[in-house]
């Protein structure tokens, strides 16, 4: 097979949590010009739409399903949902997220709560519910979003929660690659720097510099830099990779 052809994902189906808007609306893009079949995530009606357009507009087929990934019984209809639509589930992008910005003695109990919910809990649920199935199809591929924040203690802004939570999916991935390798599931993980979404206020000046001055490549990452990584991660190109932590963060974490 020649090397680009292990790129191609044409064929098969891919679910992105979160991917209404940000780096989860990049990847969703990513594998579908990779040939993915996608099946769009969130809880925006309006933002879903309009990322399923586009998707289509590629060529590829699209659905979307509304569900909170934070509860079982949304992430088994989406499951439900996929697998009537496309018969089976060969890629899952765990990319929902969220993040409190305070300093620890001032986050709240739900505060906490939320965040590692969104990020680690439905995370986890939604490998399980999607685990099963690809235990079943004879394999398939599961990609969680991380963070440098799991190996980093970012400022000035305080997240404790976020950085905890992100800890906790980086060793979740390892402890699943370990577990289902021999059923022929790979799972690694993406740990993004920071990036410029609509989300990351990165040109105010009390974070500019820390985020970007501070940064060896001196600017923020454009999601569209993630793309090849997703891909290469999604596809038969990182074949013999799996427990692996890939961190595209313009060399912050050097240091």
């Amino acid at each position: 097979m020649a090397v680009l052809d292990r790129f191609d994902l044409t064929g098969r189906t891919a679910v992105v949590t979160g991917s209404t808007r940000g780096l989860g609306r990049s990847f969703a893009r990513a594998l579908a010009e990779a040939g993915a079949n996608i099946v769009i995530v969130g809880r925006d009606a309006d933002a879903a739409a309009s990322i399923e357009a586009e998707l289509t507009g590629l060529g590829v087929q699209a659905i979307v399903v509304l569900a909170d990934m934070t509860v079982r019984a949304d992430i088994e209809r989406l499951l439900a949902a996929s697998v009537e639509r496309f018969g089976r589930i060969d890629v899952l992008v765990n990319n929902a997220g969220a993040c409190i910005h305070k300093p620890a003695l001032e986050v709240t109990d739900d505060e906490w709560h939320q965040v590692m919910g969104v990020n680690l809990d439905g995370l986890w649920i939604a490998s399980q519910v999607f685990g099963r199935h690809m235990v079943d199809a004879g394999g398939g591929v599961i990609v969680n979003i991380g963070s440098m924040s799991a190996s980093i203690v970012n400022r000035p802004q305080w997240q404790p929660a976020y950085n905890a939570s992100k800890a906790a999916v980086h060793h979740l991935t390892r402890s699943l690659a370990a577990e289902w390798a021999p059923l022929g599931i790979r799972v690694n993980a993406l740990a993004p720097g920071y990036m410029h979404t609509d989300m990351t206020p990165l040109h105010e000046p009390r974070f500019q510099r820390y985020w970007i001055e501070d940064t060896p490549q001196q600017r923020a990452g454009e999601p569209d830099e993630l793309a090849g990584a997703i891909v290469f991660l999604a596809s038969d190109a990182s074949s013999f990779m799996t427990g692996s932590v890939l961190t595209i963060d313009g060399g912050y974490s050097v240091f």
